[in-house]
């Protein structure tokens, strides 16, 4: 990037926008899941609007890593190394941070997010590789995720400290502060430093959003092992604001910040009861339209709907495409992905068959077999109307829960094989989630309540006219109208049921309206089950995009 350019987007007070993962695309693995995926959301709506925001992360070299999944199911994991060079610019800046006695040095590259608008985000990308850090140093920024506690503690301490640090270095004015989850707490405790402890002044300057009610989402640290690695930092502070007996890094930015949300309106009442004493606000979540729409639909929507991806509240008026050209548009997108499958997971699903989807995370709280409950029902259900399913997703290397999910699937579609055809695709990314959202007919998600936050798979699923089948957790209370826009598994949240009595009623719901409403509709009733597909349009997709999210972060937060 020319020097011209760089200065170009210094200009003016931004929002600086911190994430540990940032999912900008395929050729840019720095992304984990969904926390990435929202945050490059977030960043591409950002430059629509040209909203002053610049994002702050790390370089992740290593990336995340590249599934191989065995004739079993077993994962294993092998590094899936990236050469920023050719994507990014490397500034010249340089700032550091002390660390087990060490100064480490800390460089940032460039990412710039253009935008038709005209609007740009940069984005940089903190790195320790370099010959002037010893080795151990220069892997912090290797691997995301990675490592013991102790990694990630350095790995935090680079993000927070040396990315407030790089933002002065590079002489950017910035407005707010914005933690994308507690990962980034520690640029709270170096703003306490730059205005001299004053606890109010640094509130005003902070926003936190918390992702997550699963308690590994909230990071924690014994003060010895701080007090080890990080020799400088100011142990009084961090007793006094992120907890006494170990160090609450959630906790350390719910008490440096101002402003607090959730990422659904459900999800605030959950953390409400998480965190007493807070005042926890909400914020619903959603994804950036063009990205998530695929081609054939983008393609009808600028026909139809000229200006969508810009003011995606035109979905609203869906009704204006032919009924005729959102099925070929489908139908088109699902032979991709019906191909795809086939070509790279040795399977031989049929596009004219009824196909549900399933693909995130795979950790236990998820719920990936929920489906597979009953064999000998799925069996019976599929004699009357064929279907068949397609799965994705990594687990975390050392989630052994997760990775037993995986087997699992794999061992009930050897079950199965005989009787209906099941998918796994391996190494799930970006590419392959564009893919799976806007091909398959159903979108499947049967999480353990009230554990999912938000979830936006769904809200993709639903920019492609696919509808949504999930429990009755996250943004799906939000976005659920019953035999309108998808169908609930499950009790109401409202509804007082033990645990039992829940899975009773979900893994009833599961099977007597796939069988029973969502297969018949879909084979025998195409004039409604397209009005369906216009209804996920033009009531969900229409407003959980992160156009709408941006906003409201502008009037609620950043303002």
């Amino acid at each position: 990037m020319q020097t011209n350019e760089l200065q170009g987007v210094l200009k003016g007070q931004k929002i600086a926008y911190f994430s540990m993962e940032i999912g900008l695309n395929s050729q840019i693995p720095t992304y984990a899941g969904g926390l990435g995926t929202l945050a490059g959301d977030a960043i591409r709506s950002s430059a629509d609007l040209k909203l002053p925001l610049v994002a702050v992360t790390l370089i992740s070299k290593y990336n995340y890593f590249k599934q191989k999944l065995d004739s079993t199911g077993r994962q294993t994991e092998q590094p899936n190394v990236w050469n920023p060079e050719k994507l990014l610019t490397l500034l010249p800046n340089e700032v550091n941070i002390q660390i087990e006695g060490r100064t480490v040095k800390v460089h940032a590259w460039l990412y710039v997010c253009q935008s038709i608008t005209g609007g740009a985000v940069p984005v940089l990308f903190l790195d320790t590789d370099f010959d002037t850090n010893n080795q151990a140093d220069r892997e912090i920024s290797f691997y995301l995720y990675g490592g013991d506690e102790r990694y990630r503690l350095k790995q935090e301490a680079v993000l927070g400290f040396g990315g407030v640090r790089m933002l002065d270095s590079l002489g950017f004015q910035i407005r707010k502060y914005h933690m994308n989850e507690g990962h980034s707490s520690f640029l709270a405790v170096e703003l306490m430093h730059k205005h001299n402890q004053d606890a109010e002044k640094v509130k005003e300057l902070c926003i936190f959003t918390t992702h997550t009610p699963v308690e590994a989402g909230h990071d924690r640290f014994n003060y010895e092992l701080i007090q080890d690695t990080l020799p400088t930092i100011d142990l009084a502070l961090l007793k006094k604001y992120g907890g006494q007996e170990r160090l609450n890094m959630t906790r350390l930015a719910l008490n440096l910040s101002n402003y607090i949300n959730g990422g659904a309106k459900r999800h605030q009442e959950i953390s409400s009861k998480m965190f007493t004493g807070y005042e926890i606000h909400a914020i619903t979540n959603g994804v950036h339209s063009y990205t998530w729409t695929g081609e054939q639909y983008r393609k009808l929507y600028d026909k139809y709907l000229p200006g969508w991806a810009i003011e995606p509240e035109l979905l609203a008026k869906v009704d204006l495409i032919p009924d005729g050209e959102i099925w070929q548009a489908h139908q088109q997108q699902k032979q991709t992905l019906i191909d795809f499958t086939n070509q790279t997971s040795n399977t031989h699903l049929d596009p004219e068959v009824f196909t549900l989807g399933f693909a995130r995370r795979a950790t236990e709280y998820k719920r990936a077999t929920l489906l597979f409950t009953n064999l000998d029902r799925l069996r019976t259900i599929n004699k009357t109307n064929k279907f068949q399913a397609i799965f994705a997703g990594k687990a975390h290397p050392r989630d052994e829960g997760g990775k037993h999910i995986i087997e699992q699937i794999y061992n009930y579609t050897q079950q199965l094989k005989i009787d209906l055809n099941i998918a796994y695709i391996e190494n799930y990314d970006m590419d392959i989630a564009a893919k799976m959202i806007g091909g398959v007919d159903v979108w499947l998600n049967t999480p353990l309540r009230p554990m999912e936050a938000s979830g936006t798979s769904g809200m993709k699923a639903a920019h492609n006219g696919v509808m949504n089948f999930s429990v009755l957790d996250g943004w799906w209370i939000e976005g659920w109208i019953e035999n309108l826009t998808g169908w609930a598994i499950g009790p109401h949240p409202k509804e007082t049921i033990d645990d039992s009595a829940c899975f009773t009623k979900e893994i009833e719901d599961l099977y007597n309206k796939l069988e029973y409403i969502i297969l018949p509709t879909f084979y025998n009733h195409r004039d409604e089950w397209i009005q369906l597909m216009k209804n996920s349009i033009g009531k969900i997709a229409y407003y959980f995009n992160s156009h709408r999210m941006m906003r409201r972060y502008v009037t609620d937060a950043y303002l």
